[in-house]
């Protein structure tokens, strides 16, 4: 699925599996706004803004349970989805990034 990398993000629903910041895990929402560096999540409790780098995220996109790892969202949205083909050579994606449920 590393055509998700080259799809917008905002309006996907969205977990927060794993960050360094243990206080960030769980959070889930929806995506309202991308930026460089971060993802802002509309949940419960009012709107978030999670650092990409530090986190790896669980999409439901196309139906499916997506595992991304931040590091690979960590550019501008528009630049992200004109180079996601170059990333996906650049950086030889593992199949883990893209774990499905």
């Amino acid at each position: 699925m590393k055509e998700i990398l080259s799809d917008e993000l905002i309006g996907l629903e969205v977990e927060v599996v794993e960050c360094s910041d243990s206080t960030k895990i769980g959070i889930q929402g929806k995506v309202i706004d991308e930026t460089l560096k971060t993802l802002v999540l509309e949940t419960e409790r009012g709107n978030k803004t999670i650092a990409k780098k530090d986190c790896i995220f669980c999409f439901d996109y196309k139906k499916q349970a997506i595992y991304v790892e931040g590091k690979m969202l960590q550019s501008r949205p528009e630049n992200r989805i004109k180079k996601a083909r170059h990333l996906s050579r650049k950086w030889r994606l593992p199949k883990f990034f893209f774990k499905k449920k």
